[in-house]
């Protein structure tokens, strides 16, 4: 369906992990009071974006306001750097709701915010769940990646990725995107869902680049659609998390992956060259569910990464810990490299 790029048998994994992201601390929705609305705390708060903005770090969190369809926004919530460099988080938190649901693209919710810069814009990429999301006579794009810009500190919907006419019909979902500029334009990672039952990790080409900040939410279709890696005999699926941080030219992405057995989520890293070829995975995953926010809650044994941005010698990582926790962690560059290092395939 989709022509790959790399096989995975290139690069040899274990299953196993070897923790080596440190933990800087979580925040639960109690502490996060929302702006302009009559409720004070969202139910859940879990899944950040995150960016690194005038040396604050905004966090777009997802959040629930009542399990009843389990609908998401996106709240805009500032940690100063200090906080991070101390490892504590010891206060409560103001969020503006920035994102919520208001087409049919993402009417049921939305979800999962990946949010990153392409030149001196600053975007955001969500997975809208579309008006399809809940009925039952219909299995065809109950998701799909939306776009919005950031413009005078508001966020304005642009665009929605869609596969071709001809391919829609065969498209369950797709999720886990966002764009990366290469030397080749811009293009979209994110993870269909196929008629099939296989969940691909991708990258696409677009048609409609200078589209992507005009507003109006225009759909943009894809194309040249292929296959950057694929899961291993023991996971259920894997699925792209942070845009990529950008080391000594080559991208750096942090994945996630479904454990076949037991449904664990667990991460590891990918690096990839100017030209979108892998060139090394680290040899086991790097991180997965240990502290007791990570272990228990709205989903059990969940680290979900959506964003890394790299402050001083370091990357920090956003997470959503079990569906019920804003998780920030963080690891040295050069010990993440030495990792990659361990298993390169230039």
């Amino acid at each position: 369906m989709f022509r790959k790029i790399c096989e995975i048998t290139a690069f040899k994994r274990e299953n196993k992990t070897v923790d080596i992201v440190k933990r800087i601390g979580a925040i639960t929705a109690d502490r996060i009071h929302l702006k302009k609305y009559p409720k004070d705390n969202p139910v859940t708060a879990f899944n950040p974006g995150l960016i690194l903005v005038d040396g604050e770090l905004k966090l777009y969190v997802r959040i629930v306001l009542g399990y009843f369809t389990y609908a998401s926004a996106v709240a805009e919530i500032t940690i100063p750097v200090e906080e991070v460099e101390a490892n504590s988080f010891p206060g409560h938190y103001s969020g503006e709701i920035v994102i919520f649901p208001d087409n049919r693209y993402d009417i049921w919710g939305v979800e999962d915010p990946r949010v990153y810069r392409i030149g001196d814009e600053i975007l955001m990429t969500y997975c809208g769940r579309t008006v399809s999301y809940f009925d039952p006579s219909i299995r065809v794009e109950r998701t799909l990646p939306v776009c919005a810009k950031r413009v005078d500190k508001k966020w304005k919907k642009t665009c929605v990725f869609r596969f071709p006419k001809d391919m829609r019909s065969f498209v369950v979902s797709d999720k886990d995107a966002f764009l990366v500029k290469t030397k080749d334009g811009v293009k979209l990672f994110h993870r269909p869902h196929m008629r099939d039952e296989n969940f691909y990790l991708t990258v696409s080409d677009i048609d409609g680049e200078g589209e992507l900040g005009d507003g109006g939410l225009k759909e943009i279709p894809l194309k040249n659609t292929i296959i950057a890696y694929e899961a291993a005999e023991f996971e259920e699926k894997i699925g792209w998390g942070t845009p990529p941080v950008k080391v000594d030219n080559e991208y750096l992405f942090f994945v996630h992956a479904v454990d076949r057995d037991l449904k664990f989520y667990k991460v590891f890293a990918l690096l990839m060259d100017e030209d979108l070829n892998v060139v090394s995975v680290t040899p086991y995953y790097i991180m997965e569910p240990r502290e007791i926010y990570e272990v228990y809650g709205d989903r059990p044994y969940t680290i979900f990464p959506c964003g890394a941005e790299i402050v001083d010698d370091r990357i920090i990582i956003s997470y959503g810990a079990a569906d019920s926790a804003v998780g920030l962690g963080e690891i040295k560059v050069d010990e993440i490299m030495s990792e990659l290092d361990k298993n390169r395939c230039d």
